[in-house]
């Protein structure tokens, strides 16, 4: 058994908080980058504001 800190890690693309591998993960961990469903829906952060 593998502990947590043992498993590879990524920085989410909407948050940029870390996130651990995942076992539904293991056939597309390539292509994973958020941590969440919710950060996924989000998208990456643009930092524009939205007030211009």
């Amino acid at each position: 058994m593998r502990r947590k800190q043992d498993l590879p890690q990524k920085t989410c693309m909407a948050c940029g908080r870390p996130f651990a591998w995942r076992r539904k993960w293991a056939q597309v961990w390539e292509q994973v980058r958020y941590c969440s469903e919710r950060c996924r829906r989000a998208g990456p952060a643009s930092g524009t504001g939205g007030d211009a």
